[in-house]
This record gives structure tokens, C-alpha cells and sequence, in this order.
């Protein structure tokens, strides 16, 4: 199911349409070095970026970034943003999501389609460079 909305959600950004509530993050690839880019919920806040990781550490992205921390997020209409990010172990991920979620309905709605996917869930954060 995850896949599914993710291609959706990819193709609605290329198509200069992305759907309100969701985010991209761009990190390099821990083997290719390549970059790559994955649909995340927008859990902007002023200069820090939020993301729970629904798989955890076994995720992708987040491996991408614990081997290089340095990221992009885009958030529609807006430039994208670079920032240093890191897994916080002792952050509680729920709490996290329902404060992601105070951001409004489209934020809750994605967060509800990445819930669907959930593990053993971890909290990302990003502090985002002076713009």
C-alpha cells in the first residue's frame, strides 16, 4: 500500500502538483552516492524539519542519512531547504506525530497513509540551514 501512495504522491510532484501535507527529502545514497528522493509528511517548523520514520532505523532514508546527515527538504511552494539531520533515540515518535499532526488536515491525512506502514517507529529531526 505504501508503495502505491508513494508513486502517486512522486508523480504528483513531478508533475508540479504535489499534494498538500506532504514534503519531499532528498538525501545521498549511503552505497550509489546518488541522490534520492522520498515522499515524507511536511512536519516543518519554523527552522526545524520533523519526520517519523515508521520502519525506524531499517528504513532506507534514514540509513541514507545516519551515513551522511546532510539532506534537502522541498515543501510545496517553497525552495528547497538544506539542514543536518539526526535520529533521536529518545524521542517519543507518537508525540511526535500528534504535534507533526497539529499543522492541520492535510498534514493529518498524510501522517494517517504513513501510519498504515508502522514498525518500530523513530523520530527524525532536521535543523534546517539560514535560508
Amino acid at each position: 500500500m505504501q508503495r502505491l501512495v508513494n508513486r502517486i504522491v512522486r508523480l504528483a510532484w513531478a508533475l508540479r502538483v504535489p499534494i498538500p501535507g506532504d514534503a519531499l527529502l532528498e538525501t545521498t545514497g549511503r552505497r550509489s552516492g546518488k541522490r534520492r528522493r522520498t515522499p515524507v509528511c511536511d512536519g516543518r517548523d519554523g527552522a526545524v524539519f520533523w519526520l517519523v520514520a515508521q520502519q525506524g532505523r531499517d528504513t532506507d532514508w534514514v540509513r541514507n542519512l545516519e551515513a551522511d546527515p546532510r539532506v534537502r527538504v522541498k515543501v510545496s511552494g517553497r525552495p528547497w531547504r538544506t539542514g543536518t539531520a539526526r535520529v533521536l533515540a529518545d524521542d517519543d515518535p507518537a508525540a511526535r506525530q500528534q504535534s507533526i499532526a497539529r499543522g492541520g488536515l492535510a498534514r493529518r491525512l498524510c501522517l494517517a497513509t504513513a501510519g498504515l506502514a508502522a514498525g518500530d517507529p523513530v523520530t527524525v529531526r532536521i535543523d534546517l540551514d539560514p535560508s
